[in-house]
């Protein structure tokens, strides 16, 4: 099976934490562990502690702005686990802990991490091209560090007596999905007595980043116009609810046919689209999936809600819809949306030989 191991160094040499992935899986009734180990060196400690935390967050603005006075980030959730002195964490150790404890050696301790299930899933910003720092969006983090106490806002940490690293909580498409959706619409038009009868329809509830998405449609022109051109347009709508009712929508695709119905005429067809981050890299603040470093992204996935769950808490809901427009000869239109849903489909296992990934100091390496 897949063997990666990341590894992050602090400043001081004395932390380094090692953990075996850095994708967690949403399972709707559970959240895969967050297992990992911190090797410590427990010399000119002095009366500090080592702890280890994970933290769900929410960053809406520039992190520079922070030595200021201004604060852009807020914790949604985080836990802390005091690790030396031995304070009683003893995790069921796993084939995965036995993995990092043979790489970090006797100073190892091991940690374990249980994500609520209400929390949300990674999602990033996409950050204008003058932008700097981190993105906006929802953030996990591991953060190993040394102070006299978990969360003391009057005690200063020093950056070179931490070691963190960010990791991704995301969510798969269930294997069970339902029919697609349909919308239809009959519209009249002035200096006419019969109408334009529109029916747009999907194949399938949800689809996956990058798959090209059929939308069949079936008009019926009763008129004496003629139904000029279709259009095609698919919005990301993000609707900012943990710090202000901030909602927006901006346009991922947008495809023109130049079909045409004639009057008192039919038409039948399927035409297929395929909304992708690549034709979109330029828009500011559109929602992607959570990108750890440079690593490449797609569209962010549809938020999925279960029952009985706090929007509020999300931080960042992202969804999806259709429109298909006919444009009529003499002026206006008959328009008719479908929600979307995509995300991604479930891996399949494969097989990769063992490397690590090693940060020091801001660098990177791989063995």
């Amino acid at each position: 099976c897949s063997k990666r191991v990341f590894k992050k160094t602090s400043g001081n040499g004395q932390l380094t934490l090692y953990l075996g992935k850095r994708d967690y899986v949403d399972h709707v009734d559970s959240v895969d562990a967050v297992e990992g180990v911190l090797k410590i060196d427990p010399a000119d400690l002095g009366d500090r502690k080592v702890w280890i935390q994970l933290a769900c967050a929410f960053r809406y603005g520039r992190e520079d702005l922070d030595v200021i006075g201004l604060s852009f980030r807020k914790d949604i959730w985080i836990q802390h686990i005091q690790l030396y002195p031995d304070a009683g964490h003893k995790p069921t150790l796993t084939e995965m802990h036995n993995t990092l404890l043979q790489k970090a050696g006797e100073q190892g301790h091991a940690f374990t991490f249980n994500i609520p299930t209400n929390l949300p899933c990674s999602v990033t910003l996409q950050p204008g091209p003058d932008d700097k720092g981190k993105a906006c969006g929802v953030d996990f983090e591991v953060k190993a560090y040394l102070a006299k106490s978990a969360d003391d806002p009057d005690e200063k940490i020093d950056k070179k007596d931490t070691c963190r690293l960010v990791i991704r909580k995301i969510q798969f498409a269930p294997d069970n999905t339902g029919s697609g959706q349909k919308a239809e619409l009959c519209k009249s038009f002035m200096m006419s007595d019969k109408p334009v009868f529109l029916e747009a329809s999907l194949d399938k509830e949800i689809y996956y980043h990058g798959d090209s998405i059929p939308v069949t449609l079936k008009i019926k022109n009763e008129t004496n116009k003629v139904v000029k051109k279709i259009k095609v347009t698919v919005d990301q709508t993000t609707d900012v609810v943990l710090y202000s009712a901030d909602k927006y929508t901006k346009n991922v695709l947008c495809e023109e046919f130049g079909e045409t119905v004639e009057g008192n005429a039919t038409f039948d067809k399927t035409l297929s689209i395929t909304p992708l981050l690549a034709n979109n890299k330029e828009k500011r603040g559109l929602a992607l999936d959570g990108r750890l470093k440079d690593e490449d992204t797609n569209l962010a996935s549809t938020t999925i809600i279960r029952s009985g769950m706090d929007k509020e808490i999300l931080g960042i809901l992202v969804s999806y819809k259709i429109k298909v427009n006919l444009m009529v000869s003499g002026g206006g239109d008959v328009t008719v949306e479908l929600p979307l849903t995509l995300m991604h489909p479930k891996p399949k296992g494969k097989k990769t030989t063992l490397f690590s990934h090693h940060y020091i100091h801001g660098k990177f390496l791989r063995n």
